[in-house]
């Protein structure tokens, strides 16, 4: 047991020691931002769903009922977990518009299920140049549970704590590189499994870790491994297109030649 605690806390420091340079870079126009301390890019919208529906709304979908229709088509009507009441044991839950809060103050929140649903959506779209958008990962494990959870136990406590600075007992701090970061409670996409009808989440309002019913409705922010592609500026665009006309030209003088 003491070995064991012993590497657990050399993890933890090792951890620490990289998370203590790792940086956060605006991606692909600003629809990202890169996080080295895990290797992922987050959308740089925090409410992302929130906004997708209120420009549905503001487009003449009313109630964004044709964007909702098209995030549960993405997953084929069903979100697959552990076999749960919910979804009556069988591991498939059946997706409604109920999943889903479209309007008022509470835009863009929506349950597990459907918040599991919104970021395979983002993957059919190619949103910011990425098919891997997925909710953020936490260890399944009771150290989690926690008023002060360790960066290396969520891929959101590490965002809050290392890389915004973020303090217990504090809402998530502000950074240029984000908007609509909201001082509530994101899903994260791993489920606890002590018992099937929970999965993890996190309060960006405290900065704490728990988990809870998949049935509640908070909010998402999506996550992608690596650094999405990033997207030439229009003049290197223009530059690649002269280079391959220049290329051309070449070969036909030396064809001519």
């Amino acid at each position: 047991m003491k070995c064991h605690k012993i590497k657990y806390a050399a993890a933890l420091l090792c951890a620490a020691s990289v998370n203590a340079n790792a940086t956060l870079t605006s991606v692909y126009n600003g629809l990202g931002v890169y996080d080295s301390g895990i290797n992922a890019t987050w959308t740089s919208n925090a409410n992302l769903l929130g906004t997708l529906e209120a420009n549905a709304i503001a487009g003449g979908d009313a109630n964004a009922s044709n964007l909702i229709t098209a995030i549960i088509n993405a997953s084929g009507g069903v979100i697959h977990d552990t076999p749960n009441p919910y979804d009556g044991s069988s591991g498939s839950y059946a997706l409604s518009a109920a999943d889903f809060t479209t309007t008022g103050s509470y835009q863009g929140r929506a349950d597990w299920w459907g918040q599991q649903a919104f970021v395979h959506y983002l993957d059919t779209i190619n949103y910011a140049g990425s098919n891997q958008w997925a909710l953020p990962t936490t260890v399944d494990d009771t150290a989690s549970y926690s008023n002060r959870p360790s960066p290396s136990s969520s891929q959101l406590a590490e965002l809050y704590y290392s890389e915004l600075g973020g303090t217990a007992g504090s809402a998530i701090p502000t950074n240029s590189l984000f908007s609509n970061e909201q001082a509530y409670v994101y899903w994260s996409g791993t489920e606890y499994s002590a018992d099937p009808l929970n999965a993890w989440f996190f309060y960006t309002n405290y900065g704490y870790q728990y988990n809870g019913n998949k049935v509640v409705q908070y909010y998402a922010w999506a996550v992608s491994p690596g650094q999405v592609n990033a997207v030439p500026e229009p003049g290197a665009v223009w530059l690649i297109g002269t280079g391959i006309i220049g290329m051309l030209g070449l070969k036909r003088r030396v064809h001519a030649g």
